[in-house]
């Protein structure tokens, strides 16, 4: 396989082309075609540059290529700005001539309304399948790429050409462009970014094989709308965590409208954050909330290590800058820990105060008017371990006059390398960039700067987040079930429902160590009152039908039966109950369980996500579910320590460590049937496309799963 065929090998080839061919060029004032080729020309872009047009035979002063054959050498890049209907033909006529790479900045197909854009986006993809071209888009603005002074978007303001430490990609060329101008702002430059609009050719996962691999990038920023191939996007994330380049994702798909949204404008579905959090988390993805988080989090990453953990201490001039810092912390999930006994008595020697510190340590009130002073405080700091990130009040100063801080700055600056931990200069409110301040902070780049304490907390969540994710346990392997995979292979070779009944499901499950109560199926009144006599009353009455898969909507759940006349009318009117349905569905009996006793009721299940593949759940289940909407996914996986964290994400998790007086209850028998539920979805989820454990009745001593229901991926 050659280089230019793999995902990185297309990519190189489609940012380092070595002549560009503009098909469609035009004279029509304004027009893309004629303002990419001024921004290749402006910026030194060394490669020729051929005009085509089959109607023209000069066209901004220079001649203009009526064919492919016409051009002097072999097209290379073609940049693509015609009619979507003569897109195809183009591709396959490029490559044929010797062309390597496209870019599509035309629209009209998968994210246009109605069959005419699906049909040329399906003959779109076929084009490319046969052609083997590296193509970026179509309904995309252009790339850039400084390294090649390549430069194809149409946009008319001016852009360095530095290469800088973050690679940027997006499905939208605005909010690209948008999160370019931000982070310039900053001081931050982007070496690259692709505008990659429909994803129809190279994706996500192809540019972030691709950017991984250069050795300058410190960040990867993404803006998705939806996940093209989600397979490859995972590996791909797990791919750029294992070589240290954090993937950091703008994900649209938050409300329902934003993933309408997201289809109409892709033609393609977005899935659900949380979902997105737990499995693409998992691999490496870093998800902000919003573009100027974005900004936070590659402030963070392009000048600071990775913490190894989320114990936070600071350092303010201010008792009103403390208390901002103790709030947000608190809404993001984060805590400042009391310091240690040896960090105050060193911090009450250097600050002479005769008092107890806390954390932040409020140096509002002392005299630190000395560097000294200021920069054995912070040595304090970095040298407790048990402290992971260091944050220190300061912004940058954008007029001369500030010797003493800058000498602070520069003082830190010097030390941040050797720390052994992150040292974060932080800010009351945001903040703009002057000539003097943006001279300054290129001197300091050992130095992150974050600005307003709400979306400070937020980016550290969300980077040390990231960090207890990369944290994977290793799983011993084990065999898979290929008793579980056979019957549910069986039950997909069958027609019928795409459900389950009870009784097949629980089957499966509990080929998985999942527990489950002394329960029998009965077909007849007689052999009902024969099970409950075996399993003893009280006992439960439960349909059994694939056709059912909620049974109390039709009376088909009958509780608390506490002798064999109260069995049989429940058999009876449980059968009664399906015989008047319209549609008649099979029966295959009912199930006669005990009434098992237990504490608290929880749902676990697996649930497949559209973009990311199936998630595992656990939360409070029973009459709560709907309710409370109390829950925690994760990505499959799990082994037990994986599996108590996420039950201790839940307010259900926290009730079973006892609450009020109340006994803890059985969190092992939770942490087994979680983790048993994860195999079966490793096993067998090619064949799942969901799996509801609900309730799952947990007391003091055991539980056990009172209904469940697999339903296949029909």
């Amino acid at each position: 396989m050659s280089a230019e065929t793999t995902s990185p090998g297309k990519v190189h080839a489609l940012l380092n082309p070595r002549n560009v061919v503009i098909v469609g060029a035009s004279d029509r004032p304004g027009n893309w075609a004629e303002r990419a080729a001024r921004n290749l020309r402006q910026y030194g872009f060394e490669g020729k540059i051929f005009p085509y047009n089959p109607t023209r035979d000069e066209i901004w002063g220079e001649k203009c290529y009526r064919s492919f054959a016409d051009l002097p050498e072999k097209p290379d890049h073609l940049l693509v700005v015609v009619p979507a209907k003569f897109v195809a033909a183009t591709l396959r006529d490029g490559a044929k001539a010797g062309a390597r790479s496209a870019n599509i900045l035309s629209s009209g197909f998968d994210e246009a309304p109605g069959e005419e854009g699906a049909a040329l986006g399906r003959e779109l993809a076929q084009a490319i399948a046969e052609t083997g071209l590296a193509v970026c888009g179509p309904n995309c603005m252009g790339n850039f790429n400084s390294s090649s002074k390549f430069f194809t978007l149409t946009d008319d303001r001016p852009h360095n050409f530095i290469e800088g430490p973050v690679a940027l990609f997006g499905q939208s060329g605005g909010i690209v462009m948008a999160i370019k101008r931000g982070l310039e702002e900053r001081g931050l430059v982007a070496s690259a970014f692709v505008t990659s609009g429909n994803e129809t050719g190279l994706n996500s996962a192809d540019y972030i094989d691709y950017f991984a691999q250069q050795p300058h990038i410190k960040a990867l920023v993404c803006y998705l709308e939806s996940i093209r191939a989600p397979e490859a996007f995972l590996a791909a994330c797990r791919r750029a965590r294992a070589a240290g380049k954090p993937v950091v994702v703008m994900k649209l798909g938050a409300s329902s409208e934003g993933r309408e949204a997201a289809a109409a404008h892709t033609g393609a579905l977005a899935g659900a954050l949380d979902a997105f959090d737990a499995v693409a988390g998992a691999a490496g993805a870093l998800r902000v909330r919003n573009l100027d988080d974005l900004v936070e989090t590659v402030e963070y990453l392009a000048h600071a290590p990775l913490p190894k953990g989320d114990r936070i201490s600071a350092m303010t001039f201010s008792g009103g800058f403390r208390g901002l810092l103790l709030d947000c912390a608190e809404l993001s999930g984060l805590k400042f820990p009391a310091l240690s006994e040896a960090t105050r008595e060193r911090l009450d020697n250097i600050l002479g105060v005769g008092t107890i510190l806390g954390n932040p340590l409020d140096a509002g009130f002392t005299a630190l008017s000395s560097n000294k002073a200021y920069m054995d405080c912070v040595q304090t700091l970095v040298d407790d371990p048990d402290i992971d990130i260091v944050m220190l009040q300061e912004e940058v100063p954008r007029w001369p006059g500030s010797e003493r801080k800058e000498a602070n700055l520069r003082a830190v600056n010097e030390l941040a390398p050797k720390a052994g931990k992150p040292i974060v200069f932080i800010s009351m409110i945001s903040y703009g960039q002057n000539d003097y301040s943006r001279n300054l902070r290129a001197q300091l780049p050992n130095l992150t700067f974050l600005q307003e304490p709400d979306r400070i907390l937020r980016t550290m969540r969300a980077i040390t987040d990231y960090v207890k994710n990369g944290q994977a346990l290793s799983t011993a392997a084990r065999p898979r079930n290929a008793q579980a995979r056979a019957i549910l292979e069986e039950a997909l070779r069958k027609a019928g429902p795409a459900t389950l009944d009870e009784v097949t499901s629980k089957r499966v499950l509990s080929l998985y160590g999942i527990a489950t109560p002394r329960e029998e199926l009965a077909r007849s009144a007689d052999e009902a009152a024969a099970a409950a006599n075996r399993i003893g009353y009280p006992v439960v009455a439960k349909v059994v039908s694939a056709a059912l898969p909620h049974k109390s909507d039709i009376g088909g759940v009958i509780v608390n039966l506490k002798n064999e006349a109260e069995m049989r009318a429940a058999f009876a009117k449980i059968s009664g109950a399906v015989a008047a349905l319209k549609d008649r569905p099979v029966m295959d009996g009912v199930l006669v369980a005990e009434m098992y006793r237990g504490e608290l009721e929880c749902v676990i299940g697996a649930a497949r996500d559209p973009e990311v593949g199936h998630v595992i759940l656990f939360g409070s289940g029973g009459v709560n579910l709907e309710i409370m909407r109390d829950s925690a996914l994760s990505a499959p996986g799990l082994d037990r320590q994986k599996a108590l964290a996420l039950i201790d994400r839940t307010r259900a998790g926290r009730l079973t460590q006892g609450y009020r007086g109340k006994p803890a209850l059985d969190r092992n028998v939770l942490a087994t049937t979680i983790v048993g539920l994860s195999h079966l979805i490793e096993d067998c989820g090619d064949l799942i496309d969901s799996v509801d454990i609900n309730p799952f009745l947990v007391g003091v001593q055991g539980g056990a799963a009172l209904d469940g229901l697999i339903v296949l991926r029909r």
